[in-house]
Formats: structure tokens, sequence, C-alpha cells
């Protein structure tokens, strides 16, 4: 099989893979290296899915000895299988980036031989391209489960990003969907890759000479809708990693039923893009807007409302503490009000040091009226003449959301390279 064939089958195969994350490295330009990666994250081109396809994604092999539940590139499946060797994916790689086609290679791939062969090769192309190509851009490198802890570690000098995927949310759906994979396998090289990072930023306090290890940080999927967890789960999950692995990102995908099994939604089942988009909207009220999963859901109601975003359900049950007065406010309660961001909540904050707020400096601050209206006041007097009742504000909140999602599409493709 020559390189375009397999090209063509390792490139469809890495589409149902959703951290393809971009830079957040500021690994500079070297003379007689090629290529750099700015701290601000490389050059997207998206796709209509919204998947990331400006970097070479490809797996280095899709004949996996695992068996999966849920995985295309599951061992018992009839599929077309391939895998490249370490030099034809540093070369592709550099050929790619020469003609301007990528900025930069993202590698995964399935286990073909051991977990310790398997990561050993994909670190093999990372050395490849850092020394006999002087590539000097981006790798994002998918870490192997149950590889030894020193490839973790050269993965962790050569890539700008590496990455564990989670997989599932429960160690009792791995248990069933992936009986081959453990969580503390998962965790294990997650948890080294933390400590690494927190140890080297250490170090380079104390010299700056001292080399960065990993520096875009670590990212994990996990996939949602192939098993029962509820968004409070996940959500919780998701702040545990953030808070104890130093996770950079957690990626959700929505699961696409590409196999059959009585322990899987039928294949018909639509992909839940929309249960996917709240989720993500969550994880950035955690990430940025300081909630925690706890205060977003409760056990009482333990999914969120796919009607409206997070923030806005959350301030709807908490109506008692609204309108706010925008001129008497804290940075943090701002930050709970719909319609506004970071970055409008830190203009108020900046501009009340001057002088007071009033009503026709809004939308100079960049709130979105057609929300935050009903959440605040200036100066004691309300932004609205009358607040609708619960029912009826509930109902145009969800009105306002149904363009945001009208663009989720069910179809997931991986867009060609030429």
């Amino acid at each position: 099989m020559n390189t375009l064939d397999k090209l063509t089958i390792l490139a469809d195969a890495a589409k149902f893979d959703a951290s393809c994350a971009s830079s957040g490295s500021n690994r500079k330009a070297k003379p007689g290296a090629l290529g750099d990666a700015a701290a601000a994250g490389i050059c997207h081109s998206w796709s209509a899915d919204g998947r990331c396809i400006s970097l070479l994604k490809v797996l280095l092999s899709n004949d996996c000895r695992f068996d999966c539940v849920y995985c295309m590139s599951r061992r018992s499946n009839q599929c077309a299988r391939a895998t490249f060797t370490p030099d034809e994916v540093a070369e592709l790689t550099i050929n790619f980036y020469r003609r301007n086609y990528i900025e930069g290679l993202f590698l995964s791939s399935a286990v073909y031989a051991s977990p310790e062969q398997t990561m050993s090769d994909m670190v093999d192309v990372c050395r490849q391209l850092r020394s006999k190509y002087a590539f000097n851009g981006y790798i994002h490198l998918k870490v192997i489960p149950g590889a030894p802890q020193e490839l973790v570690a050269q993965a962790g000098m050569l890539a700008d990003r590496l990455s564990v995927n989670i997989e599932l949310p429960s160690a009792a759906s791995l248990r069933k969907l992936a009986p081959q994979k453990s969580r503390q396998g998962i965790l294990t090289p997650m948890r080294q890759i933390g400590e690494a990072m927190s140890n080297y930023a250490a170090e380079r306090k104390k010299s700056r000479r001292t080399p960065k290890f990993c520096p875009a940080g670590q990212s994990t999927q996990m996939i949602i809708g192939a098993s029962a967890e509820s968004d409070l789960h996940i959500l919780t999950l998701s702040q545990s990693l953030y808070t104890k692995m130093q996770l950079r990102r957690v990626y959700y995908s929505a699961y696409i039923a590409v196999n059959s099994a009585p322990n899987l939604p039928m294949p018909a089942t639509a992909p839940p893009l929309v249960r996917e988009h709240r989720l993500y909207q969550a994880d950035w009220l955690m990430r940025f807007y300081q909630f925690q999963a706890e205060e977003i859901l409760q056990a009482t109601a333990p999914n969120l409302d796919e009607r409206l975003d997070p923030k806005a359900a959350w301030a709807l049950r908490h109506f008692d503490l609204f309108p706010l007065d925008i001129n008497r406010a804290s940075y943090e309660e701002l930050l709970r009000v719909p319609g506004l961001g970071v970055t409008s909540a830190r203009r108020i904050i900046a501009t009340r040091r001057v002088a007071a707020i009033r009503e026709e400096d809004l939308k100079k601050l960049g709130l979105v009226m057609k929300r935050a209206r009903y959440f605040l006041s200036i100066n004691g007097k309300k932004l609205v003449a009358a607040i609708p009742s619960h029912q009826d504000l509930l109902t145009a909140m969800c009105r306002l959301e149904k363009p945001a999602i009208s663009h989720l599409s069910p179809q997931y493709r991986q867009l060609r390279l030429f």
C-alpha cells in the first residue's frame, strides 16, 4: 500500500477525535529551523461541524488490538486497515508544511502492537521532525495509556501539547464499553504530565535556560451520549481534572453511532450535538466565569436544559438576586449576568473608576442588551418597565437561543487535504 492510500484511510479514521487543539505555545522561530508556533494559536480553518482542519490530523495506525464497543477502529470491525512508519509521517508532515497545506501535526494512533511500541513510534515521529527536519512548528501528540513513563517524558519535551483521552465519564462505563482499558491506566500518564509541567515551570523560575515541557499544556476528550452519565457527573469530573491534573481543555465529543451493540445507542440515533454544545458552554463558565459544577447543576436536576444556555438557566433559577445595580455590583456578580462576558465585565469595572455608568453607555461596553436588560438596573432604576413573569422570561430567553443552535448539524465529515 502506498503512502497516499494510507493517508486516505488514516486521515479519515482520525475524524472522530475532537480534541484537535490550537497551539497556546510560543515556540519562537530559530535560525536554520522551519516554522514556529504562536502563543495565540495557529491559524485555523474549520469544517461545517466545527472540526479544526489546519493541522495534519492523522492516525499512525488504525489496526487496533483493542475492541472498544464504540470505536470505528475496533478489532472486530471489518474496515480498511493501514499503518504508517514513523519515517512516512515525518516526511508527509514536512512536505505538507512546505506546501502551506497545514500549520502543524496532530498525531494519534490505535494500539497496533503494544502501548509501548505504539508510543515509541509516535515519539520517533516527533524526534525526526525536530532533529532531522529542524521542524519548529506545532505538534499535538496523543499519549497512549499504558505507555512507559520515560516515553511520556520524552513526548513532553518534543511536542507542544499532549493529550490522554479519558474516553468515557466513569470507570463503570469503561468496563462496559472498553474493557481492555482502565481508568488508572488513563489517569496515570495524565497525572505524570501535570506534575512534570509544574516541576519544569518551577525550575524555569530559577533558570530561564530550563527547557519547556509540554508548553501548550494537556487536554483530554470525553465521549458524550454513549453511556448514561448525567451532565452533573460529567461537569464534576471535568472540574476535578482541571483542578488536579492541570488540564488546559476538556473536549466533549457527541457520540456517533458507528457500531451496533446492545449496550450502545441505536445507530439511527442522531449525535447529541445540542447537549455537546451546552456542555461546552457550562465548561466555559467553570473555566472563566468562576462557576462551580454544583452551582450549574444540582442532584435534583442533573442535566442541562437544552433550550437555553447554562448561565441564563442559572440566572432564572436565582432571579431573586436580580436586578443588579451596574454601578455597585462586584466583578464576580457581573460575571453571572446573562449577556455579560469577561471583557464587558472588566470594562464596566474600569469605567466605574472614572464615572458612573449611564444607560446610553451600555452598548458601548459590549453588553448584549437583549439578554442583560432583564437582570440589570442603574442607580436603582430597572432597564425594563416591567419584569415579565418567570414563564414569560423563560420563553423569551429560549427564543433568543434558537439562532445559536440552528447551525448544529448531525453530519460529521473530515475535509480533504486537497
